[in-house]
């Protein structure tokens, strides 16, 4: 019983680890290439492969053995630095395409 429930967790975990896996994945497919150059941070291809490899070696091996550990630490490694690198770089990102006079209701200068 409390194996079972030990395995049960380690399979909410492995989820869990894909799930961030293909956030950093689909987070870095949605990045402009430029912005990779302008931040010194390799290029968009290099940090795609890097995320699929390290997506597919989460999903494929069991959390425990040594390959998805390594493909974690390169998700982490892009989320904690590559990603607000990337952020800083793009500068916010407005919805609705407004530009940045717009007010509530509209644009102010009319």
């Amino acid at each position: 019983m409390l194996v079972q429930g030990f395995y049960n967790l380690l399979g909410w975990v492995s989820i869990a680890l894909l799930v961030f896996a293909l956030f950093a994945l689909v987070d870095a497919a949605i990045r402009r290439e430029d912005a990779y150059r302008a931040a010194d941070k390799k290029t968009k291809a290099f940090w795609m492969i890097i995320l699929a490899v390290a997506a597919a070696l989460i999903a494929i091996l069991p959390i425990m053995s040594f390959l998805p550990v390594i493909g974690l630490i390169a998700v982490i490694v892009y989320t904690v630095d590559v990603r607000p690198a990337l952020k800083q770089v793009s500068g916010p990102r407005r919805r609705g395409g407004g530009s940045s006079s717009d007010g509530p209701y509209g644009p102010f200068n009319r």
